[in-house]
């Protein structure tokens, strides 16, 4: 990664990434019952479908009102699920725990010398709660929310958030994400791309394919 070298900027997606999307369902499984799981991926499934359908249509709402609508739609598919939860289930999304690695990780980077910063679909207070409920606030230089550009991700626009923001060009970043669709994305718009494949899920988008693929975040420390 020459052009990281230059310029040391890492920049990261926020949920699934830096954020466990499924741990609000995880805190609240037993009064949700046996299907809690199913119901949490069918909340991240619809919630990411809804964000790519609004883009394309350029008919833009925020983050949290589309994981609001897709939580009311997972609980319509799983019919079983206690939909006395729903405020409950909302609030910890709101402040969904980090994965365990991250603090360490961000920690090591930054005393490298890094410029850190998240690149998210989330709105802004969903960002500023994530990541104040995880101490994480003094370790970026940038929070930024697409919420900006009133589209998502894989609009380009969104990734020229960063370049605005650092006042680089895209080859000075190096962009991490745990969604395949997101690294195709930032590929294509230029920056070095690191693929944190949580779940061990099979490559796609073959042709804008990452410059390294691990299993955490801890790898970007071997990089």
């Amino acid at each position: 990664m020459a052009g990281n070298d230059a310029c040391s900027i890492y920049v990261f997606d926020a949920y699934g990434t830096l954020f466990d999307v499924h741990a609000a369902v995880r805190q609240h499984a037993d009064a949700l019952g046996p299907n809690s799981a199913l119901l949490s991926e069918i909340w991240r499934s619809k919630q990411l479908e809804y964000s790519w359908v609004r883009a394309l249509m350029g008919r833009y709402v925020d983050f949290w009102t589309l994981t609001e609508e897709a939580l009311d739609f997972a609980f319509s598919k799983v019919p079983d699920a206690n939909k006395s939860t729903r405020q409950d289930l909302l609030a910890a999304y709101h402040k969904l725990a980090a994965y365990g690695e991250v603090r360490m990780v961000l920690d090591s980077l930054k005393a490298r010398g890094a410029q850190l910063a998240i690149l998210s679909n989330g709105s802004p207070a969903m960002l500023e709660a994530a990541v104040a409920g995880n101490g994480l606030e003094d370790l970026f230089d940038h929070v930024l929310s697409v919420d900006a550009t009133r589209t998502f991700k894989t609009k380009s626009e969104t990734y020229d958030l960063v370049t605005t923001a650092f006042r680089c060009f895209p080859d000075a970043v190096s962009f991490q994400s745990s969604n395949r669709w997101d690294i195709a994305g930032a590929t294509a718009y230029g920056f070095n791309t690191v693929w944190i494949n949580r779940t061990g899920q099979p490559d796609e988008y073959r042709d804008l394919a990452p410059l390294a693929q691990f299993k955490d975040l801890n790898g970007l420390l071997n990089l």
